[in-house]
């Protein structure tokens, strides 16, 4: 059987894009006992993505090394299986890395029930939906009559952020792009009030929303969106940090904003990521899909076509043209 995959073959100093990405082309031997061969039908494109290429060891995850596959969440299909772990016909998710096709081991992969899409499994009923909900509810104890403000509101994390927020009666308030992206998060995702950081004023946008502070900040951008929430939170408020994707390609380094605020407004500031809290991933997921059930989580994907093109179609991410969770399709189901 033939295989395609792509390797990384250099690593960034600015953006990452196809020069630093090798095609690899290879004929995959008979299945061993014991394992599974998978076909993978979807690979997640994601910003964390730029940190896994990086050398530095001292990360969340250890950094992919030159010439290994480039790491990916995904999803697929049991084409052929040699351990009870998993039958043909199953869907499985997991790192599965830019390939076409990928021999595991039993609990490398996890067997998915078919009760939604399999592209939902790297997406609502993936990480994105696993680090909103954690993020918001464990990192940032949200309440009920607080006040919530996102950055990247209408990334595939974001718009879970506050649909979640606003499922557990909290005002949210989002942070975005372009027009379009904030009329999508007002009109459809039902946030209160969306600011488009390139044309609006954020100051005066934020103060005239949270008049008295932002009680709980959800950071997945940093840089102007950062700066302008940080000058408006409230007293004791909360700022959980998912991301900061403005600063993960380098390039010049911006104006420290006052942190002085940390300590006049006795803010509490909180860094987390996902791969410390597997465990809770099932309990998680039970509740998502009670909001699904309920109506109340809806979600955009932007999918490209072509394994091939995953390494152009990174450039979206850091562009912020992506409209929703970005994915390449691999094969058809």
């Amino acid at each position: 059987m033939h295989n395609e995959r792509f390797t990384l073959t250099a690593r960034p100093e600015g953006r990452l894009g196809p020069d630093h990405f090798t095609k690899v082309d290879e004929d995959l031997g008979p299945l061993q006992d014991g394992k599974a061969r998978v076909r993978v039908v979807y690979v997640s494109l994601d910003p964390a993505m730029r940190g896994w290429v990086s050398p530095s060891t001292d990360s969340y995850i250890p950094p992919v090394q030159l010439g290994e596959t480039m790491r990916s969440l995904g999803v697929g299909v049991v084409e052929e299986s040699r351990t009870d772990a998993c039958k043909p016909g199953d869907w499985v998710t997991g790192m599965t890395g830019w390939t076409r096709y990928l021999d595991v081991m039993p609990g490398q992969l996890t067997v998915v029930p078919k009760l939604a899409k399999i592209e939902d499994y790297i997406g609502v009923l993936g990480l994105p939906g696993a680090t909103a909900y954690h993020g918001l509810v464990t990192e940032g104890r949200a309440a009920a009559g607080e006040t919530l403000c996102i950055t990247g509101a209408a990334g595939s994390v974001g718009s879970l952020v506050g649909q979640i927020g606003k499922s557990l009666g909290l005002r949210v308030i989002g942070i975005a792009g372009t027009q379009e992206k904030c009329d999508w998060l007002t009109k459809e995702l039902g946030f209160d009030a969306a600011l488009n950081y390139r044309t609006d004023d954020l100051d005066k946008g934020l103060k005239a929303f949270a008049p008295d502070g932002i009680n709980l900040h959800f950071e997945n951008v940093g840089g102007k969106p950062f700066k302008a929430a940080l000058r408006n939170m409230a007293p004791f408020g909360r700022m959980v940090f998912c991301g900061f994707i403005s600063a993960y390609n380098g390039g010049p380094v911006e104006d420290v904003p006052d942190m002085t605020a940390i300590v006049r407004k006795r803010l509490t500031i909180k860094g987390f990521a996902m791969p410390d809290h597997y465990a809770s991933f099932p309990a998680i997921f039970q509740e998502l899909g009670k909001l699904m059930m309920q109506g109340k989580l809806k979600y955009r994907l932007d999918i490209e076509d072509g394994l091939e093109n995953a390494p152009a179609v990174l450039d979206k991410l850091f562009e912020g043209t992506n409209s929703g969770k970005l994915l390449v399709r691999v094969s058809d189901l």
